[in-house]
Parts: C-alpha cells; sequence; structure tokens
C-alpha cells in the first residue's frame, strides 16, 4: 500500500456490488420523484433530491475510498469511516423523504400486487409500532455503535470482510432509524411532543462522549490488529488511537448538538400541537 500524503486521495478500491445496489437504489427515487414532482412540486422540492442522492454518493465514498482501504491500517481513518455512515449518509437519506419517491419508483405491477397489500397489512403496522418509537429507535442506534467499538467485537469484524461488511450495513441501519423520527420526512407529521426528542439527541451524545473518551484516555491500544501491521505515516498506534478517539468526540458531538440546539429553539418560537395520523394510511394512499 502508498503510504504517501497523495495516497489519502487516490487509494480508492471500488466494491462493484455495492456500488451496483446503490446506483438502482439511486435510480428509482429518481424515476420516484420525477413523478411525484408533477403533482407535489412543493412536497419534493429538488433539495430533497440533492440530499437523497448525496447521501448515497457519501455511502459510496465511506466504503470505496480511503476511508476503507486504509481502515485496517489507521483507527483514525476507520472512525471517520463510522462517523460518514452513521452521522453523515443517514441524515441525508432520510431528508430525501425515502419512503414514497422509491415506491413510486418501483414498476406499476409491484406497486399493485406487492407493495399495495403489504402497505394494508396489520402486521406493518405491527412492525411501525414496535420498531419505530423513540426507545426502540434510541437503543438500536447506541448498542449498535458501542458495542462493535468493544475490543472483541471490533477486532472480530476486523478480521472477516463479511462481519465487517455487516458491521457497516447495521450502522446504516439502525442509524436511518435513529434520525428519522427527528427528521420526520414526508409524508410523516411531527410528534406535538417534540421536546422529548432534546434528551434522545443529548443521551445519544453521552454514548458518543463514553465511546471516545475510552479510546482516547484508556492509556494502552484496545486493538491490537493496529499494532501488528505496517504503519504508514509513521504514526504510532495509540497516538492514532487518541486522534480517532478525539475525531469521534467533536464531530459527534456537533452532529448532535446542532438539531438538539435547533429543536429547542423551534419549540420555543412555535408550541402548535399537530394532531398525529397514520403515515402508512398516508403513505399507501399516496403510491396508489
Amino acid at each position: 500500500m502508498q503510504t504517501s500524503i497523495l495516497s489519502l486521495a487516490t487509494n480508492w478500491d471500488i466494491p462493484w456490488g455495492i456500488t451496483f445496489a446503490l446506483i438502482i437504489i439511486s435510480a428509482m427515487y429518481v424515476r420516484g420523484w420525477t413523478a411525484l414532482r408533477h403533482t407535489r412540486p412543493k412536497t419534493l422540492p429538488t433539495w430533497r433530491l440533492i440530499a437523497f442522492l448525496s447521501g448515497m454518493i457519501t455511502l459510496f465514498v465511506a466504503v470505496a475510498s480511503p476511508l476503507d482501504t486504509f481502515s485496517e491500517t489507521l483507527l483514525f481513518m476507520h472512525m471517520a469511516q463510522h462517523f460518514v455512515l452513521i452521522s453523515v449518509a443517514p441524515p441525508l437519506i432520510v431528508m430525501g423523504s425515502p419512503i414514497v419517491p422509491l415506491l413510486r419508483g418501483l414498476p406499476v405491477w409491484f406497486i399493485q400486487r406487492i407493495a399495495g397489500p403489504v402497505f394494508r397489512s396489520s402486521t406493518l403496522r405491527w412492525v411501525k409500532h414496535r420498531l419505530c418509537g423513540l426507545g426502540i429507535a434510541w437503543l438500536s442506534m447506541n448498542l449498535t455503535y458501542a458495542c462493535w467499538h468493544i475490543p472483541t467485537a471490533y477486532e472480530f469484524a476486523l478480521s472477516s470482510e463479511g462481519w465487517h461488511d455487516v458491521e457497516h450495513l447495521s450502522f446504516v441501519v439502525t442509524s436511518l432509524q435513529f434520525w428519522w423520527p427527528i427528521v420526520r420526512p414526508w409524508p410523516s407529521r411531527r410528534q406535538s411532543e417534540a421536546w422529548v426528542l432534546i434528551p434522545y439527541l443529548l443521551t445519544a451524545d453521552l454514548v458518543n462522549t463514553a465511546v471516545s473518551s475510552f479510546l482516547c484516555f484508556s492509556g494502552h491500544l484496545l486493538y491490537p490488529s493496529y499494532a501488528l501491521v505496517e504503519r504508514p505515516f509513521g504514526i504510532d498506534a495509540l497516538s492514532d488511537q487518541i486522534a480517532a478517539g478525539a475525531f469521534m468526540w467533536v464531530f459527534g458531538s456537533v452532529v448532535f448538538l446542532i438539531p438538539a440546539i435547533a429543536l429547542i429553539s423551534r419549540n420555543l418560537m412555535n408550541r402548535r400541537l399537530v394532531p398525529p395520523t397514520s403515515s402508512i394510511d398516508r403513505t399507501h394512499a399516496l403510491i396508489r
């Protein structure tokens, strides 16, 4: 592996399977967004398209760029990759209001024969009620984040490409689940009890702080694999670990604190209550 500074920008390794999946999903979204723009131009403005596609591009960068190719030799790069998978790509995707455009991007026969019955099913309502609550979303994301950074689990994922992919997929899925109630993308309606989202974000920041400080102040190397590889750029493994923890601490906190401050400001200025409705019913009506 090249270890020049230039290699930090040029050492790409494109995973073609994941790249193809991202292209297909992006094409579906663009097709659905284009169809919906004729009837709902104000609901799906261009910035939503840009947000969703930016999320897709960010996922590609996370798995194909030097963030991935250097992840086995530099913990700092690996933590930056995790940051992108958890705190950058998912909120961008959610801001694109992906559900309806993706469904409209599917073939008509699929919507009529499969998507329609699924959205009318009581099973989906039960799953939504169980898995989309704030408590479950918070636990899913934070437990996934914390548990994969336990040394034993981290080393296990690092030793297996398959499990490493599972780790990254779990980061993305649970982070989408976490950011969904914060963004409340169309056609969801905002909850009247929006104040609860503030401790939801702040306590997530506490988890990030705990994991980050563990890396910064443990005083010894937590992930021995980084001591067994050739160290690029002359950075010793422990300094790399401290830099990785500091990166997670600073940038992770910023991602949680900015929306928390925005929510506080919005709630102070606008206390109107919005009656709850079923987003599943509204989504089914919109894709018909």
